[in-house]
């Protein structure tokens, strides 16, 4: 009997722990290099661009420490992302998707040029814009002791809260 007793208060408090997760962060950003990313440069990372962001809207870094496709194609299915980092291969493949919201409002193109691409969607004319910033040598990367190398960040789509993650990107833009 005590031995029941004790597991369903154990069930119980597992199922407090998981939901007890806090607030969902305004912007989520997901990072995943060619190689993954480790856990403790993605802590440095977050804390470096909470920061810069100030206290709104709310950004949480989530990263994934070995490449695997299928977790960006969910991740990127999923809509939680507000910003994705990825490798070069990703989003230059990804383009022929057409799922990337244009920059051009709010950051120089002519400041990224490799980040300007140009995609054509069915049905209508191919169009050029900025729709992801290079992070080979960007700043907030620099500042954390990384090089950014190869890396792109842009907003899918599909991102909830837009607006606040245009802020965040155009931060994480900042020269």
């Amino acid at each position: 009997m005590k031995a029941k007793w004790l597991f369903v208060v154990m069930l119980g408090m597992m199922l407090m722990l998981t939901a007890c997760g806090g607030p969902k962060a305004d912007v989520s950003v997901f990072m995943m290099g060619p190689n993954g990313f480790p856990s403790e440069a993605a802590e440095k990372l977050e804390v470096s661009l909470k920061s810069k962001v100030g206290e709104i809207p709310t950004v949480k870094l989530n990263t994934s420490p070995i490449f695997s496709l299928e977790k960006m194609i969910v991740e990127l299915a999923a809509g939680g992302n507000g910003i994705f980092i990825l490798g070069e291969e990703q989003f230059k493949g990804l383009s022929n998707q057409a799922g990337f919201v244009s920059l051009d409002n709010i950051i120089n193109p002519k400041d990224y040029p490799d980040g300007v691409i140009e995609i054509k969607e069915e049905g209508k004319a191919a169009e050029k814009h900025l729709y992801g910033i290079p992070l080979t040598g960007n700043k907030w990367m620099k500042e954390q002791g990384f090089e950014g190398k190869g890396l792109y960040a842009f907003i899918p789509q599909n991102a909830p809260k837009m607006d606040e993650a245009l802020k965040v990107i155009q931060i994480i833009a900042q020269k």
